[in-house]
């Protein structure tokens, strides 16, 4: 059987702020964003198996997203390491996350990729990641690029 990619659409709100950078995003702001997992594997054939005729079960990849990305990330500040007040805002408030790089769409993006990586079934690999910033701005992760 051929393989098959298969898509769920997550939803979660953060702020960032980009250190330095010469625009409006050096301030902190928000972002409604939408993340898009793609993972490919065949399709199961064991007809003993709730999950006969699926790359993967949706809710499992649901939990999966949940447990290492939403919950983490869901309402939460994202700031580069340095940032002014990241060490006093992390104190005060539970979900500040501090990165040793700039939190802008891409990198977040290729640190998700990472934090997925090893989170799979073995049945499955994660193909894709497309992370939407705001309505018209996105970015792509593809492991073939990798």
């Amino acid at each position: 059987m051929s393989k098959i990619r298969i898509t769920k659409r997550f939803d979660f709100e953060a702020a960032h702020s980009l250190r330095g950078y010469n625009g409006a995003c050096k301030y902190i702001h928000g972002h409604s964003y939408v993340l898009y997992v793609t993972v490919i594997g065949i399709p199961s054939t064991d007809s003993d198996a709730s999950e006969l005729g699926m790359v993967m079960d949706f809710g499992d990849l649901k939990r999966i997203i949940k447990e290492h990305i939403t919950d983490r990330f869901d309402h939460c500040l994202m700031l580069r390491t340095g940032s002014p007040l990241s060490l006093e805002l992390k104190d005060e408030y539970r979900k500040v996350e501090l990165f040793d790089f700039q939190p802008t769409c891409e990198n977040i993006l290729s640190y998700f990729a990472e934090l997925l990586r090893n989170k799979l079934p073995d049945t499955v690999s994660l193909y894709s990641l497309k992370l939407n910033e705001t309505n018209s701005s996105f970015a792509e992760w593809y492991a073939i690029d990798q």
